[in-house]
């Protein structure tokens, strides 16, 4: 019976610790996209990304993370293996900055600098709020393409979507508080833009100005033939994908002194 209320004790006493533990970090990676000019490739990662995030740690298996990240996504048609792509010749690079808000789900029971578990696989997903600027580079000049409206849209598409994070990392705690991990999650797009290719060639006729006449179809470039006739496939209609690994490194502070957890 001792033993048995020794447990209890022990098992209210870790209770009260770890219920409330607060983790700042900031992570350093890659970034990359899947849309119009990536259909196929999950890891075409291009560019640097980086960011901040906040960690409540509710106990050793589940926190909520409040996160910042910054990257880059682009595409061209001139570096892809389908001929009809190459045909089409467009390109585009944006930035991307995000805000999220996660959960995260440890395999293993965790806890930094407590627990004899050192290590962890984990999930996460949760929801952010993207901002995106598709732009051009012509003949030298780098060209905003959301107000061109480049597919005869009648209004301007938002500078921000919703998009659906999700993704697996892996965890240490290696020295004390300290924890480094490695991640990689990829975030569904509630929109076909970040590319600024979405649907079908317009009639150039109606296009707002020269420089959007001229890059909603840059096909005829090399060749002097021009395939965007009004009405046909311009992109694939699908939703975006972008996509964002690396390192995280990150500082545990407990509200108090607590027992050597067990796994």
């Amino acid at each position: 019976m001792r033993k048995l209320y020794g447990l209890l004790l022990l098992l209210l006493l870790s209770s009260a610790c770890f219920a409330q533990t607060w983790e700042p970090g900031i992570f350093a990676g890659s970034s990359g996209y899947m849309g119009d000019f990536n259909e196929v490739n999950p890891f075409k990662f291009t560019d640097f990304s980086a960011g901040v995030f906040v960690k409540r740690n509710f106990n050793g298996y589940f926190s909520a993370k409040l996160g910042y990240t910054y990257g880059k996504i682009r595409g061209a048609d001139s570096l892809s293996s389908n001929p009809q792509l190459r045909n089409r010749n467009l390109s585009f690079f944006s930035p991307i900055n995000e805000v999220s808000l996660t959960g995260e789900l440890n395999f293993f029971n965790y806890y930094s600098g407590i627990s004899l578990k050192r290590w962890t696989p984990y999930i996460f997903g949760g929801v952010a709020l993207v901002n995106y600027n598709p732009k051009a580079v012509y003949k030298g000049d780098t060209y905003v393409l959301r107000p061109l409206k480049t597919e005869g849209q009648q209004k301007e598409y938002p500078y921000n979507a919703l998009s659906v994070p999700y993704g697996v990392g892996v965890k240490v705690n290696f020295s004390g508080s300290w924890n480094l991990g490695i991640e990689l999650g990829y975030r569904t797009a509630f929109t076909n833009y970040l590319d600024d290719v979405s649907s079908y060639y317009p009639d150039k006729a109606g296009l707002v100005n020269v420089d959007s006449r001229v890059l909603t179809d840059r096909s005829g470039e090399k060749t002097g033939v021009y395939i965007g006739s009004p009405g046909s496939q311009r992109g694939n209609f699908r939703r975006d994908t972008y996509m964002i690994t690396g390192l995280t490194l990150s500082y545990t502070f407990l509200s108090q002194k607590c027992p050597v957890v067990s796994p």
